[in-house]
């Protein structure tokens, strides 16, 4: 970041994130050969850039993202790492990897796969899985994931949407010591996609495939060596790379599309230059397939750095076995979630004490805001002295708005800046921008990585309707959220999930942040529920919570919940109601789903549930009597 800072000739930040907005057309030239991108880049840098959407981005450009992400490398050096709990360990060179794709991409090319079809993986995180991505969209078809924890309803509201040509599945795989067959569902699936012109089985637990598959299958294990060198078919920049997929609950997942361009710059400029990530550097993020954190990760191949791949349960094998991971391969950045931080903090763990994280420099935190003691922790109990990255954004981008910065302090509880070439912007309910009030997170400007479209939507209606329909010709993104004096940004929550009691809006993550340091509560939801029963002009604040084992909710533990949010807060933050659930419902990548237990309560459907992690979680906010006065 001080050298790209210093060769495009700004003092500090704040000057440079000014240009990089206001002179889009010089930035993102410069930062595409900064970073060493390989292509074409053409003349031409933004065409119709007032239209948003509808600026299109290097119309001339021909690019693959594949061939950026496999190029410049030691054939004998560490392409990736994988642990699958502590059951399997594996290691592949760049050679080896190379390799895997040689032979994926010989198969896909076989059944006819070629520019615009989608290849659709059912997969863990797992080094065949990386070597599948690479094959597909090397060749200009269309890379689409979802992890073997979804059902089968789950898989076909995805993939069921995109027709895919193949589908890569997997026997089953480990979860918190146990083996999790996948052998079924994999039947289920094939059987109601009758695009498939052929299914290839990973075979990770070794177990024997019994059933009949049309179209036939083909393992992993068989797919003939390829003396071929890989295709890298050169592309439009907005040429489509990814089908991603929206985690809500409120109907079939949207299929957004994101392009080989956008997703290559913008990543590139994610890990190069906010995150520090170096050659020879050694990055480990806690992710499935099913979340854009898989895809965000596997791009640092383009930065030249080592994949530690993990699949399995984050705390496996006496809850340390992340950090174990961290310290064996000498991770320089560890990527994990908001909720992992308040979890490991809740079990006293202390890797500053247990572990020697000496190599590591960067600690990722997404999936949710952490709140200010999650900051206290980390720099606490893993390490004094390191990077701590919160960061934002989504599946829509699959990128970040706001992020870390490895020449800004951290202020505590603050994501660092705004991320260089995003006009990030808060704006009040009339549209006009704020500094250091709440309102909502939106980008004014238009940016590559912007989604080409949705899948299905060929009028744009549905993605005009998503971002633009709030403020015209801005994207508003759905966070609530607030620029800092330090030009940082503090996330509050979804704004479709935010409360409203007395017209007043409150970020859930405010609540959150309260209740969760005492020590009796492992993890909480609050909702607006309407109140009185059928109006819908106001709502009172109930709070849902999920006590540490052998703990029952009685009055004495409520009084110090409300003393906790009123001392800290506002009166208007204290619930109404506190009442104790087993578990708290959440999206396979760990966000809990706050509108669908609000749909629940107020006797609503959820549409969706195959979106959940634990949907059987949503029938304990059924018909609960406390909320019946």
């Amino acid at each position: 970041m001080a050298q790209f800072m210093a060769e495009t000739g700004h003092a500090d930040y704040a000057a440079l994130w000014r240009w990089s907005v206001e002179q889009p057309e010089a930035f993102w030239p410069r930062l595409w050969q900064f970073c060493g991108a390989l292509g074409h880049m053409g003349d031409t840098v933004l065409e119709d850039g007032e239209r948003m959407p509808g600026a299109r981005w290097f119309p001339q450009a021909r690019v693959n993202y594949a061939e950026n992400l496999l190029q410049n490398h030691s054939a004998s050096s560490d392409a990736l790492v994988f642990r699958g709990e502590d059951k399997v360990h594996r290691r592949w060179s760049h050679a080896r990897l190379r390799a895997e794709v040689a032979r994926c991409q010989r198969h896909l090319r076989a059944l006819g796969v070629g520019q615009g079809d989608r290849v659709a993986a059912y997969l863990p995180n797992l080094p065949e899985t990386l070597a599948a991505m690479l094959a597909t969209t090397a060749l200009g078809a269309i890379w689409s994931s979802a992890s073997p924890d979804f059902g089968v309803q789950g898989v076909l509201d995805r993939f069921g949407q995109i027709a895919p040509k193949v589908l890569l599945c997997v026997d089953g795989y480990w979860y918190n010591g146990k083996q999790v067959d996948c052998r079924a569902k994999n039947a289920e699936v094939v059987a109601q996609l009758p695009s498939l012109a052929g299914v290839v089985l990973v075979p990770y637990l070794g177990l024997t495939n019994a059933a009949q598959f049309q179209p036939p299958l083909t393992s992993w294990e068989d797919l003939p060596d390829s003396d071929e060198s890989i295709v890298f078919t050169p592309l439009p920049f907005a040429h489509p790379l990814f089908i991603m997929y929206s985690s809500g609950t409120t109907g079939v997942p949207k299929c957004i599309v994101h392009g080989h361009g956008g997703v290559l710059l913008q990543h590139l400029k994610e890990h190069i230059l906010h995150s520090d990530v170096r050659p020879g550097d050694r990055l480990f993020y806690f992710t499935t397939c099913g979340w854009m954190m898989w895809n965000w990760q596997v791009s640092a191949l383009a930065a030249g750095a080592t994949l530690l791949l993990y699949d399995g349960s984050p705390f496996a094998a006496g809850g340390t076995i992340l950090f174990d991971y961290a310290e064996q391969e000498r991770a320089s950045h560890f990527g994990t979630s908001a909720k992992f931080i308040d979890a490991a903090a809740k079990m006293a763990l202390s890797p500053t004490r247990t572990h020697d994280l000496s190599a590591l420099r960067v600690l990722f935190s997404t999936g949710s805001p952490l709140a200010p003691e999650g900051f206290d922790w980390v720099y606490r109990e893993i390490k004094a002295d390191l990077l701590l990255a919160s960061i934002s954004g989504g599946t829509d981008i699959v990128s970040c708005f706001v992020l870390g910065n490895p020449l800004l302090p951290v202020h505590r509880g603050e994501i660092q800046c705004r991320g260089l070439g995003m006009a990030v912007d808060v704006f009040a309910e009339d549209g006009q921008p704020v500094r250091e009030e709440k309102g909502e997170l939106v980008c004014t400007r238009p940016f590559p990585v912007m989604p080409i479209g949705f899948w299905n939507d060929p009028e744009g209606s549905k993605y005009r309707a998503a971002y633009f329909e709030r403020f015209p010709g801005v994207w508003c993104h759905g966070d609530f959220s607030e620029l800092t004096a330090h030009d940082g940004m503090i996330i509050y929550g979804r704004s479709d999930a935010t409360l409203n009691p007395g017209g007043v809006r409150i970020g859930t993550a405010e609540i959150y942040r309260q209740v969760e340091q005492l020590p009796e509560v492992l993890e909480s939801l609050v909702i607006g529920q309407d109140w009185p029963p059928g109006r819908h002009d106001d709502v009172r604040v109930v709070l849902f919570v999920k006590l540490a084992p052998g703990i029952t909710l009685d009055a004495v533990l409520i009084d110090r919940i409300r003393q906790q949010i009123r001392a800290n807060t506002t009166p208007r933050h204290v619930p109404a109601k506190v009442v104790q659930v087993h578990d708290i419902p959440r999206t396979k990548s760990g966000k809990i789903v706050e509108l669908a237990v609000r749909n629940v309560v107020h006797e609503r459907p959820v549409k969706n549930v195959e979106a959940l992690a634990n949907p059987e979680a949503l029938e304990e906010f059924r018909n609960r009597p406390e909320l019946a006065d």
